[in-house]
């Protein structure tokens, strides 16, 4: 992987800025929820209007900041990704055409092709993924915990609680889904090498009335590669109803445990809401780190 990304020095400008964009994004992400409290505990609480408009004008502004870095990182991602995938098809194509008649028969010529096509694919998009979520993801985990502890220290036991459940059910899923990606590729190469010897053998099947027995080999290929990929499917299926039912398992204790606070007067209600907006990010950002974890090794 990292010799792969070597190939991205031509985009050393482009991949700064997207960097720099990401994480001026970041930041106005996790500064939102705080100014969101400030709003209910210092003027709604409070009455004090101006301190309303100019809180509210922040966070437009904030939100308006990262709405344009968020698109202008997209689009240069892409242009990114789509450049690195056409450089490395190209410099693929050109080694492939200087092999020998026994280099090509060593590879096949069917998973030459699948190299050059489907795994340059997926390589386009880890980039495109690790470029808009090596940053995002990381710092919005990192900085959410940091700025929900900072505002309700008293809460953050619930956090020690979920976060590691959310993690072990990752680790659980990847550690059986990544077996899967790697057939899944093996078995495409394995249903285009069918397909090829079909298309250039057709008058020589046709011939020896061999087009059952080859239909056969195409629905056998292609069956093995459905059921590695539904399988795959199901796994990765059960990661997000998962993530949602804890979150919202997460939001009831944090109204409940905050709420009992509220009563006592030893917490604010714009510092719990700022709390669960928070905890979403965090968990929404560990389940993008999750989906690094999982292409990452399907792209290597």
């Amino acid at each position: 992987m990292i010799k792969l990304f070597k190939h991205l020095k031509p985009y050393a400008l482009p991949v700064t800025a997207i960097l720099v964009l990401i994480l001026i994004q970041s930041i106005t992400d996790l500064s939102l929820p705080t100014l969101m409290s400030d709003i209910v505990d210092k003027g709604i609480a409070k009455g004090d209007v101006p301190l309303i408009w100019k809180t509210g004008g922040w966070m437009l502004l904030l939100a308006s900041a990262g709405i344009v870095c968020n698109i202008v990182a997209g689009y240069l991602t892409a242009r990114t990704a789509m450049g690195f995938g056409k450089d490395l098809r190209s410099k693929v194509f050109g080694k492939v055409t200087s092999f020998s008649l026994d280099e090509i028969d060593r590879f096949g010529t069917a998973s030459l092709i699948t190299r050059t096509t489907n795994d340059i694919t997926q390589m386009q998009m880890v980039t495109f993924m690790m470029l808009r979520m090596m940053v995002h993801a990381p710092m919005m985990a990192i900085g959410g915990i940091i700025m929900a502890v900072g505002k309700e220290p008293k809460l953050s036991w619930i956090l020690i609680v979920v976060i590691p459940v959310i993690a072990g059910v990752i680790i659980l899923l990847a550690s059986k889904g990544l077996p899967l990606f790697k057939a899944i590729q093996t078995k495409i190469d394995k249903l285009n090498r069918v397909m090829r010897e079909n298309l250039t053998g057709i008058r020589v099947i046709r011939a020896f009335n061999k087009t059952a027995y080859e239909t056969e080999r195409f629905d056998g290929a292609n069956k093995d590669l459905t059921e590695t990929t539904l399988k795959v499917n199901r796994l990765m299926a059960f990661l997000f109803p998962f993530i949602m039912l804890v979150m919202n398992l997460t939001t009831l204790a944090i109204v409940w445990v905050g709420g009992l606070a509220i009563d006592q007067g030893s917490v604010q209600i714009g510092s719990l809401m700022a709390f669960i907006q928070y905890t979403i990010q965090i968990m929404f950002s560990i389940v993008m780190v999750s989906m690094m974890i999982i292409m990452i090794p399907r792209a290597s």
